[in-house]
């Protein structure tokens, strides 16, 4: 795919944070630089964190924090815009005192606000739904709903349409038992794991959901770990059957059979800029990068030959184009274990390989968790971050990209025909506008960061601000649905996202 303009570097050290930025069409005086610097809230300076999940709770139209913590009470951290973070769990009845390991915003009862579902480690309830009820807080309703659970390691909770009947199902990565899907009807759910057989026994910890093989259908890669061969879920009449191996995609990049490697997170990205979907393993051992054939046959692992087969142990990947290129970036957080904290990576892309440029002062320890999010709507990704010791902590970075640079990009959030956020899985590609040039594409989060989900919109970086097409596929039953919207301005997109809706 061509790229506009000229592409240069500079390596800038401010405030303790080495970082590199590349511009085009800059003045002559050269490109400006991208500063990542930690927002000063000294609540976030607390450790014990393992994941967080980013949504809209209070539709004032900026994205809140949910924190999970290792035993101590829950934090949901309202986004005041300038005046900064108020941490409302107590008020709201979300202070719950236990080992949140799993949280996934959805609007379950497609009331138009985003319910989160929890999973608690080691707990007797290891499943808890938190019905969004707006200014009356949130009502734990999971025994109400049919989605008891008494005993469970929770993993990765991803809410999805897998029937295509426009309300958000759910499948529940478990470490210690099958995996699990129940089917919402209306409301109340179903537990159709048997009958669609995907309750995958195996160590299962991160979950991807995505139509991988266009054939309209949600699909599913799981990510297990101990050893365990990782599943490839293709859905064909609604019964899901296990492809990975004959799509290559078994191992995942790192050794099968040794009970100290496995993936922990896949992450769906359109890593080479041809439209579709390829797929990046974090792993313990080194990681994966599986190119999308495109039309079927086998994934090739490309992760040597970019730059991206390190050997660690990670327990997260995510992508987004941090210096506004056009292209997609990577951060992946190494977990502590053994005594040990692995360091993180950010990855450059640069255009077919990726460059390690991390911040020394990005060497945080014991972190678990990551989210790219523009927690201050100015246009450039932030970087949120979960650490799961006491001296780990739930650190905010902000890129402080100046206006005239933070503006080449365009949010775009995908809602259904009720104007409700229940299209998670969708993909979205912006085009040259008038052309089929793609220039990214992106998924609708699906299952990300640490075992979570969050209810954010799909953000792009931009060479400039010209106008562009934008085009949301969504697969639905066996049918494929798409919606264009031509000459989208992110100019006039400044401060919040493009909603497209589809049915």
């Amino acid at each position: 795919m061509k790229r506009r303009g000229e592409i240069v570097a500079l390596l800038l050290v401010v405030t303790g944070v080495v970082l590199i930025w590349r511009g085009w069409n800059v003045r002559s005086a050269g490109p400006e630089p991208i500063r990542l610097v930690p927002v000063t809230v000294p609540a976030f300076d607390t450790g014990g964190t393992l994941t967080d999940a980013w949504a809209d709770f209070d539709g004032d139209g900026d994205p809140d924090r949910f924190v999970g913590f290792n035993g101590a009470p829950s934090r949901l951290y309202r986004n005041d815009g300038t005046a900064g973070f108020t941490d409302v769990a107590s008020v709201l009845h979300l202070d719950v005192e236990k080992r949140v390991r799993t949280s996934s915003w959805g609007d379950y009862d497609a009331d138009g606000d985003p319910d989160l579902l929890l999973g608690y480690a080691g707990e007797a309830q290891a499943l808890a739904l938190w019905r969004n009820d707006g200014t009356a807080g949130f009502a734990e309703v999971a025994s109400q709903v049919g989605l008891a659970l008494d005993s469970a390691a929770t993993r990765q909770a991803s809410w999805v349409d897998v029937d295509g009947d426009g309300d958000l199902d759910l499948f529940l990565a478990l470490r210690d038992g099958p995996n699990r899907l129940w089917r919402n009807d209306g409301g109340t759910f179903t537990d159709v794991t048997d009958a669609t057989g995907i309750g995958d026994a195996r160590r299962s910890v991160g979950a991807v959901w995505f139509d991988a093989d266009g054939d309209g259908d949600m699909d599913a890669y799981v990510a297990n770990m101990d050893g365990d061969a990782n599943g490839l879920w293709l859905s064909s009449g609604g019964v899901y059957v296990d492809s990975a191996s004959a799509w290559g995609l078994a191992d995942g990049g790192r050794a099968l059979g040794d009970e100290h490697q496995g993936t922990v997170r896949p992450c769906a990205v359109d890593y080479d800029g041809d439209g579709d979907l390829d797929l990046f393993t974090a792993n313990y051992g080194k990681n994966g990068l599986f190119r999308n054939p495109g039309g079927g046959g086998t994934w090739e692992n490309v992760a040597a030959s970019v730059g991206l087969d390190t050997d660690s142990f990670f327990d997260t990947c995510i992508w987004g184009d941090v210096d506004h290129d056009g292209r997609p970036d990577l951060y992946v957080n190494g977990t502590v274990t053994g005594g040990t904290s692995y360091r993180d990576f950010l990855f450059r892309g640069e255009g077919g390989t990726f460059v390690d440029v991390t911040p020394p002062a990005l060497g945080v320890e014991a972190d678990h968790g990551a989210t790219w999010v523009d927690f201050d709507r100015d246009g450039d990704l932030d970087l949120a971050l979960t650490g799961s010791q006491e001296n780990g902590m739930h650190l905010l970075f902000q890129n402080l990209m100046r206006p005239e640079y933070a503006r080449h990009s365009l949010a775009v959030r995908v809602l259904d025909g009720e104007g409700h956020a229940t299209r998670a899985g969708a993909l979205v590609r912006i085009y040259v506008a008038g052309t089929r040039q793609v220039l990214a594409s992106g998924l609708v989060d699906s299952g990300s960061g640490y075992d979570s989900q969050s209810g954010l919109p799909v953000t792009f970086g931009l060479t400039g601000a010209e106008p562009v097409d934008v085009e949301v596929v969504w697969p639905a039953a066996g049918r494929i649905e798409t919606v264009r919207e031509a000459g989208v301005d992110p100019e006039a997109h400044r401060g919040a996202a493009l909603e497209v809706r589809v049915r």
